[in-house]
């Protein structure tokens, strides 16, 4: 079936690219680079010398209103990152992307999906991303096709083929045409804990298959100083880490101009980013002369604060001008809030395309001083990243150096913290998973790594079985949905008022016709009235959901802006408002005399699907002020932990309290969690006697008490908050009678 070309005044019907879609195939798509990229281009009165070919649709910068609404497209490609959960949704932002130059559209996948050992099929919401399936590739592909021919440019489509099931999804990722992936082991062992031997052995047969395809592969070393701590001091193992993984894809048959490095600078504002970052990036372009590189802002350094990552995005971009930044992501600037809505995508892509545009030509202008300090820390960040793969080397090879916790550790290369990510080499997800091929092996495939002994009289592998999926398409098996409640086809349903009217429309920041709005508030006050002024406007305006993404203070006593969900235009008397009571903390010497005189222990873990960590042990350890510098014993289980493990440690231990932490809350999914842990403990008898906190960046503590929680801890909380608050609890337990 052939779908009508997109026009740009009617909204995209998502049910029309699932219609036929078992029918559909998409041919290789091999990563394509911008068109025209080493030509003069004129706009307007302009002249650009790092531009590429302009779009034949496009919805021009806002400033571009007082130069003739030009829109100069820069010479690299522009990456939008999306991951609202459901595909449907992803692809109209996609749309929306495409029209303001992205032309990089990189799919997150949904967290804990490295963990399963098989390909996904339907389409069921994900949860931080969406499920990488066959269906949902195959109609972002469809949807592109479209897309891409609506604006004049191919989009390039991207995805992760990363974890057990890595040789999986390459394969599907070739059969439907995607063109860009994240392929890295190091990821898979440092990050997320598949045996290392597991994971370079799938690495090889998915970077074969990679070669293959055309895709141009990004590695995932950025991790290292996204998860650090002092991330300013992993740049000589970063270097190394992009050293590994460029040979190894080589040595698999991936093309170098097909090799891209996953480059982050390590720092962000109010650090002196620029003298920090730009050696960085200049001794990367100096060792990976062949390569590509691809930009990518740092998440570890994000707040909810919009316009701070905004600045520090664009002081990113003066790095990727001055170095030949290949492919420039664009992390939506909420990053910080764990919500990815619509118009910051759009945000983000836009601030890539001002920064970038306006600082066209800069380097016929400026050159980096080599003969300053910037040569000398580019010459030093060398000098100590071999003397990094030399130890490697020295103490037996790559996974010898992981099992000693060489990596991520937070010191300056040659110097040790001890505090590295260590991993067995005969541990983690998949240990013992692998066998020896017998020596009469035989694979009949056309793209395939290692020996293949082929049958006698047989010159090509797959003449067996007359092709495979690959040479031909239509062995693929298309599996259309397997969940009867929990899919694409059912949320259509709930939302056709809005495809079959497309007059009627309800406003929205994630998914259609969600019902969001987003207010902004300057209120004359301190932060701690103000936020509660808002909750206010929203009660009577009668929203549901009611809450502060964003709260900034102006002044102590001034003023404090807002954004919420919301909108109003009457004031609030403060005077009036039923204020909470401020909870003190504990002196530290008073919390910890009272873990002295009487000893606490507590289990704690990332609960879910959740695989976010830093906060929770920034919370725990005894170097990052958490909990252990007052006394308090503590057993991390580590992240996505169920609920059930997590009790039953907590009754095995003889545990007081359990701290469960927990990032992502799509669809409320955090309090969701709150709710069965609180139920288990009741279940097994031990609710009375266990307190229970609940921890993370989108946490209320009224609503975590709602769900069954002693209480919540959201941003900004700090170890000594949640140790006085044990503490306290405790004591009131015992006064209570429930405790002896």
């Amino acid at each position: 079936m052939t779908l009508k070309p997109l026009e740009a005044d009617k909204r995209m019907d998502v049910r029309d690219i699932l219609e036929g879609l078992e029918n559909y195939k998409s041919p290789v798509r091999p990563w394509h680079w911008r068109e025209e990229r080493d030509v003069k281009h004129k706009h307007g009165d302009f002249d650009y010398y790092e531009a590429s070919k302009p779009l034949k649709q496009s919805v021009p910068l806002p400033g571009s209103r007082g130069f003739g609404y030009i829109d100069p497209q820069p010479d690299c490609v522009i990456t939008t990152e999306i991951a609202s959960g459901r595909f449907e949704d992803d692809i109209r932002r996609m749309r929306m992307a495409a029209w303001n130059g992205a032309d990089h559209i990189m799919v997150i996948r949904t967290a804990g999906q490295s963990h399963i050992d098989s390909l996904l099929e339907g389409t069921t919401q994900g949860i931080g991303g969406i499920p990488v399936t066959r269906k949902q590739c195959r109609a972002t592909r469809r949807a592109l096709d479209l897309i891409e021919e609506e604006v004049g440019r191919p989009i390039n489509y991207h995805s992760y083929v990363s974890g057990v099931a890595g040789p999986d999804i390459a394969v599907m990722f070739h059969e439907e045409g995607v063109s860009g992936v994240h392929q890295d082991p190091q990821y898979n062992v440092l990050y997320r804990n598949i045996n290392m031997l597991r994971s370079f052995v799938d690495a090889c047969e998915s970077k074969a298959i990679i070669a293959d395809g055309g895709m141009l592969q990004i590695d995932g070393a950025h991790n290292a100083n996204a998860t650090a701590m002092e991330a300013w001091k992993v740049m000589p193992e970063l270097i190394v880490q992009h050293a590994i993984n460029t040979a190894f894809s080589l040595g698999c048959g991936i093309k170098a101009e097909n090799i891209a490095l996953s480059t982050v600078p390590p720092t962000a504002p109010p650090a002196p980013c620029m003298r920090l970052d730009l050696p960085y990036a200049v001794a990367l372009r100096d060792l990976f002369k062949n390569f590509k590189m691809r930009a990518q802002q740092n998440t570890k350094f994000m707040e909810s604060e919009t316009r701070e990552a905004t600045v520090t995005h664009t002081l990113n971009m003066v790095i990727s001008r001055l170095t030949s930044v290949d492919v420039q992501s664009t992390i939506t600037p909420d990053e910080g809030r764990n919500v990815p809505w619509h118009y910051f995508n759009i945000n983000a892509t836009n601030t890539a395309r001002q920064a970038l545009d306006g600082m066209d030509g800069m380097r016929q202008m400026v050159k980096i001083d080599r003969e300053g300090p910037l040569g000398d820390r580019v010459r030093e960040l060398k000098e100590r990243a071999v003397l990094f793969l030399e130890e490697i080397l020295y103490v037996g090879g790559y996974f010898e150096a992981v099992e000693q916790g060489f990596f991520v550790d937070n010191a300056e290369y040659p110097e040790r913290k001890g505090d590295g990510i260590a991993r067995e080499i005969e541990g983690g997800i998949g240990a013992n998973a692998l066998y020896l091929r017998d020596d009469d092996y035989f694979a009949p495939v056309s793209v395939h790594y290692g020996n293949n002994n082929l049958p006698e009289g047989v010159e090509h592998a797959t003449d067996v079985i007359g092709g495979d999926t690959f040479e031909d398409p239509s062995k693929v098996k298309f599996i259309d949905e397997l969940d009867e409640t929990d899919n694409v086809n059912v949320r259509l349903e709930e939302k056709k008022l809005y495809y079959d009217h497309t007059n009627i429309v309800r406003p929205e920041v994630e998914f259609m016709a969600d019902g969001y709005i987003v207010v902004t508030l300057q209120l004359p006050c301190a932060k701690r009235y103000a936020e509660v002024a808002a909750l206010e406007i929203g009660k009577r305006m009668q929203l549901s959901e009611c809450e502060v993404i964003h709260s900034q203070v102006m002044h102590p006593a001034e003023g404090t802006y807002i954004e919420m969900k919301g909108k109003v235009n009457f004031d609030i008397d403060l005077n009036e408002l039923e204020m909470p009571e401020v909870k003190e903390n504990l002196s530290e010497k008073e919390i910890r005399d009272a873990i002295h005189a009487e000893p606490m222990t507590i289990v704690a873990g990332t609960i879910g699907e959740d695989e976010h960590s830093v906060g929770l042990k920034e919370t725990l350890d005894i170097k990052h002020g958490g909990i252990e510098a007052f006394g308090i014993k503590y057993h991390y289980l580590g992240t996505s932990v169920p609920v059930e493990k997590l009790v039953d440690a907590a009754i095995e231990t003889n545990a007081d309290a359990i701290l469960a932490s927990t990032i992502i809350s799509h669809n409320n999914i955090h309090y969701d969690n709150m709710r069965k842990l609180a139920n288990v403990c009741v279940e097994k008898g031990v609710r009375d006697k266990l307190i229970l906190v609940s921890g993370g960046t989108q946490v209320n503590s009224e609503q975590a008490i709602e769900a069954g929680m002693d209480v919540g801890f959201g941003r900004g909380s700090k170890g000594i908050d949640v140790a006085s608050f044990l503490v306290k609890r405790r004591r009131q337990m015992q006064e209570e009678g429930i405790l002896d």
